[in-house]
């Protein structure tokens, strides 16, 4: 696989293919793992799951999940199957090459606990597009809106399940709207920012199918301090620890 790089994480417990030129997991995807890996849930659904990374660090922390990763670019998904065969967790992951508008309870043994996903930020005419067609899929709502992620999340999850996304934080009016409207209610917000003097580019967001409404704001999550190191919580992120795994609580 001359086209593509091996990476570790958590300190060489998984390591990761990935396209060196087409589309890579960026920080978004462990903040939204490590974020989801602490809700309680044994059967996860991550739409649009790129390389894998998502199932492989919920699994790694926790070995009593079983974890479905839904990829529509075949591509990615042949990489997904590669790395969840490689770090030894087909027994937890398993990968689809599927198009999540199409999704149903046949394709994985019945509704999920938790749905999670990093689906693409912007509109198909909003920002310049990237001539890479994994990254524009990855970016831009091509294969798949934010609507589509939502309906796919209310059809998939079982009642009381949660739904959990990172998201652009400038379209939190978008998602908030259409997560009530599919009867999942907004739960949890945190907005995250670069450093302690930016404003916030990224939001966490959690809903419940069929929840009550009332929504927790968490304090805000810093990624960097000025020195451009990683801050004490985000660090924590990238430890191999179980320290928090469900299965131990």
């Amino acid at each position: 696989m001359k086209n593509f790089s091996t990476d570790t994480f958590f300190n060489g417990y998984i390591k990761i293919k990935q396209n060196r030129s087409g589309y890579r997991f960026s920080i978004d995807a462990v903040l939204l793992a490590y974020h989801a890996g602490k809700c309680p849930g044994g059967r996860i659904l991550d739409l649009g799951t790129g390389c894998g990374i998502i199932p492989l660090i919920m699994a790694y922390r926790n070995p009593k999940l079983t974890v479905y990763g839904i990829e529509i670019q075949k591509e990615l998904a042949d990489i997904a199957t590669i790395n969840v065969k490689s770090n030894n967790m087909e027994n937890q992951i398993t990968i689809l090459c599927r198009d999540m508008k199409e999704l149903n309870y046949d394709m994985i043994s019945g509704p999920v606990d938790m749905v999670v996903s990093n689906p693409p930020y912007w509109k198909v005419l909003s920002g310049r597009m990237n001539p890479d067609q994994q990254r524009a899929v990855a970016r831009h709502e091509i294969k798949a809106t934010h609507f589509d992620v939502i309906e796919t999340a209310r059809r998939m999850l079982r009642t009381s399940g949660r739904f959990i996304t990172v998201y652009s934080s400038d379209r939190i009016t978008d998602i908030i709207t259409q997560m009530r409207s599919f009867n999942i209610e907004p739960k949890f917000l945190r907005t995250i920012h670069s450093n302690g003097n930016s404003e916030a580019k990224l939001i966490l967001v959690e809903g419940i199918k069929g929840g009550r409404p009332g929504v927790t704001i968490a304090s805000p999550l810093i990624i960097y301090h000025e020195d451009g190191s990683y801050t004490s919580e985000v660090k924590q992120m990238f430890l191999p620890s179980r320290s928090y795994r469900l299965s131990d609580n």
